[in-house]
């Protein structure tokens, strides 16, 4: 059974309990993720409050939804040159 993704909440939760003192492995043991996850999301969430954190993830989905935007519209003017520049 696939699990879910943790919560940015939790994650910072994680992060938080570890900084405060406990031990990485018995943290990520808890939690049931391994070490390497924790050393990721340390590299992407450490420092970062809740709010913080869920202020990138709406700016991440607005760049995904513009980079979308913009590969289309790219895409047409590459489509209108190539219909404008055969001869009739």
């Amino acid at each position: 059974m696939e699990r879910k993704p943790f919560p940015e909440e939790q994650i910072i939760g994680v992060l938080k309990e570890a900084e405060a003192g406990a031990v990485v492995t018995e943290v990520c043991r808890k939690h049931g993720m391994p070490s390497a996850t924790y050393c990721a999301w340390k590299a992407k969430f450490g420092g970062l409050e809740v709010s913080d954190a869920k202020r990138l993830r709406a700016l991440e989905v607005e760049n995904a939804r513009l980079k979308r935007l913009l590969a289309e519209t790219m895409l047409d003017n590459a489509g209108l040159k190539d219909l404008l520049s055969k001869k009739w």
